[in-house]
């Protein structure tokens, strides 16, 4: 499919929303809810186990209509089908962008290329289920007999972050039987310090690449094998301790690992977007295929949502009109992500590649130069910590950052009245955004406060907050695989529906290969032994910085 005809610039909806960011900049949102005593409900979706509260917007019904005519007019609905029917949406490559027939139900049919693909994820998941029991029912085991305490995933980008976060957030389903490591960095330092912790008898490695040629990735897990190999001479261990998830069989099957430890991974799937097939797995080693089965259950209820609600009552497009409406319209350059809850805490990490990647593009789908801003800056930590550090910028800075509040009702670590401490600290964060304090009430606390005259004039302007910060406030009950799937879900689709406003193919990025590019040239000319020439291909700086590199390791 090819993208819409012009640029959302000029379409009607566009204009009518010029119209009313202008109407609106005067309207504090505190007025809005003074306004309408049901804003609160009204401005609320449930879907999938969440519940989404957008009513702390700088947004009215008028404002809301107009940011749902956008999405019509720039062929939301048309891409969406396209989404799910498995046709070509990555159009510079030529491929289906079809994460979400990783975690379709059985009985569907999406074909690619003359495939039933669905047909083939379910096998996967069958034999994912075969491995984790095998694993860690303990019938199989290292090259010694002893059963698998560890598993280190070696991966980078999609293959690591979407896992690392999953781990992390369903710590209270680990079944206690395996420990998960990632190693991602080619920083040494990481796979070492992984290393010094696990013991080589009941260590489980897995190599996690698509392409199995990505570089970070092959490094790592040569030194893994080389560590294994020294540690368990036994002809046999690789086999035994190595598993991976690739497209290039032959590659896989040439480092050492056996046919019945490989895993498929598919053209039709983007890294960021991998979670669900077996690149999950150490995810289902800690939590077991049943509880991995549920978060590919809440992400699937989400894909029905976005499918099927209408545009003004569905959570994704109503989080992505939003995102549109401050980037575009508002001047708004970055999106705070502020997770409250510990189990939480990669979540903006994970959700810096998703929306950074997919949607860091400065041409439009045909290759055209846009005139409008694309993807946000996305940052943030929990939200609890950020209080004390970052949320004076949001509070009292000169820049618009709208924020994402995501809290559990029900924490899985009930002591003392810590959650309510911490939901009280997220409700009124966001409250505080929302309303701000004025100069008189400012005033009014410093003159209650007994301070003198003179203090008070003189401190009243650094209490002053400007409030008008928008943010959107998202629950679950509790945090479950479930209500987890559906939240990646969630941002997921959010990022796709961006995408399609901007008019951008959000599946491919190719702005990470240029610098692989010129590391590539770099790389030999650190280590060549005597120094190569230079072809007159580089810079000054450059030249300067890898001197100084052969001169402290004696190169």
């Amino acid at each position: 499919m090819q993208g819409h005809s012009s640029t959302p610039a000029a379409t009607k909806a566009w204009q009518a929303l010029l119209h009313h960011r202008q109407r609106l900049t005067t309207k504090p949102m505190a007025q809005l809810f003074a306004e309408d005593s049901q804003r609160a409900s009204r401005y609320m979706i449930e879907a999938a186990g969440l519940t989404l509260d957008f009513s702390k917007n700088r947004l009215d019904d008028g404002a809301l209509a107009d940011l749902m005519a956008l999405a019509e007019e720039c062929q939301l609905a048309s891409r969406r089908q396209a989404l799910f029917a498995g046709e070509p949406v990555n159009n510079t490559e030529n491929r289906p962008a079809l994460h979400t027939a990783l975690r379709a139900s059985a009985g569907q049919t999406i074909r690619v290329n003359g495939k039933n693909v669905i047909e083939e994820v379910h096998a996967t998941l069958k034999q994912m289920q075969r491995f984790v029991n095998a694993v860690t029912g303990g019938e199989r085991r290292g090259c010694t007999g002893e059963r698998f305490t560890d598993v280190v995933s070696i991966g980078i980008g999609g293959s690591f972050l979407g896992p690392k976060l999953a781990t992390e957030a369903l710590t209270p389903y680990h079944h206690g039987g395996i420990r998960c490591h990632y190693a991602a960095n080619i920083d040494g330092t990481e796979i070492c310090e992984i290393l010094r912790q696990v013991n080589p008898h009941t260590t489980l490695f897995l190599v996690q690449s698509k392409s199995f040629k990505t570089p970070e990735t092959l490094e790592n897990a040569k030194v893994a094998r080389e560590w294994l190999v020294q540690r368990c001479p036994q002809t046999d261990a690789v086999a035994h301790h190595f598993a991976a998830v690739s497209a290039n069989v032959d590659a896989a099957k040439a480092f050492g690992v056996e046919a019945d430890s490989l895993f498929p991974m598919w053209e039709w799937v983007g890294g960021r977007y991998s979670l669900w097939s077996a690149i999950g797995l150490p995810v289902a080693l800690s939590i077991g295929m049943d509880n991995f089965r549920q978060l590919l259950a809440g992400a699937e209820a989400m894909d029905e949502h976005f499918i099927q609600a209408p545009l003004a009552q569905n959570m994704p497009v109503v989080m992505a009109m939003l995102g549109v409406w401050y980037n575009n319209l508002w001047g708004a350059c970055s999106h705070a992500i502020l997770p409250y809850d510990q189990y939480l805490r990669s979540l903006p990490d994970y959700l810096q590649q998703l929306d950074m990647e997919s949607n860091g593009k400065r041409v439009t789908r045909a290759g055209v130069a846009v005139t409008y801003h694309t993807g946000p800056i996305i940052w943030g930590g929990l939200g609890a910590n950020g209080q004390h550090a970052y949320h004076q910028l949001i509070h009292q800075g000169t820049r618009l950052i709208p924020a994402d509040f995501i809290i559990p009702l029900v924490s899985h670590n009930p002591i003392a009245n810590h959650h309510a401490d911490l939901f009280a600290n997220c409700l009124s964060q966001s409250q505080a955004m929302m309303a701000g304090k004025t100069l008189e009430q400012a005033r009014f606390e410093l003159i209650a406060e007994g301070r003198s005259a003179q203090d008070v004039d003189r401190l009243a302007s650094h209490k002053v907050v400007p409030g008008n910060q928008p943010s959107n406030t998202l629950m679950m009950q509790q945090l479950t695989p479930w209500t987890l799937g559906a939240m990646m879900a969630l941002y997921e689709h959010r990022t796709f529906v961006q995408g399609v406003i901007w008019d951008l193919d959000s599946f491919d990025q190719w702005g990470v290969e240029l610098g692989k590019q010129l590391g590539q040239n770099i790389l030999p000319r650190l280590l060549a032994q005597p120094a190569p020439a230079n072809t007159g291909n580089s810079d000054s700086s450059t030249d300067a910085l890898i001197a100084r590199f052969r001169a402290a390791n004696g190169i």
